[in-house]
């Protein structure tokens, strides 16, 4: 009973490191990664840079947006109850927002 289970130990890590090595040997096959990187990243930038400036971007302005409004709603209500109104949270979002609206202006130039 003891020598089944050493031997299907055994089996098991042989066929573990014959796997492994077949991985290593096609990670070391590839070569210089920072080339094939730079390649497709030079093949793709524009497609990329379209996508993000014509989806990424309005998008989160308009969840920004919203949760600003809401957030001035909020505060607004909580003014009238209690008498003091909470600037925190409204200039955060309307930074942020503003952050958003003016990032494709100068976000390529940084990446």
């Amino acid at each position: 009973m003891k020598s089944k289970k050493i031997y299907k130990f055994l089996a098991t890590a042989l066929l573990l490191l014959i796997c492994f090595s077949a991985i290593s040997a096609a990670v070391f096959a590839a070569g210089d990664v920072a080339t094939a990187v730079e390649n497709t990243w030079t093949a793709a930038k524009a497609q990329i840079k379209k996508v993000v400036d014509n989806v990424v971007f309005p998008v989160l302005s308009l969840i920004l947006a919203v949760l600003f409004f809401v957030k001035v709603g909020g505060a607004y209500f909580d003014y009238r109850k209690h008498g003091q109104f909470e600037f925190t949270a409204p200039a955060i979002l309307f930074v942020c927002l503003l952050f958003v609206l003016t990032a494709p202006l100068y976000i390529w130039d940084i990446i």
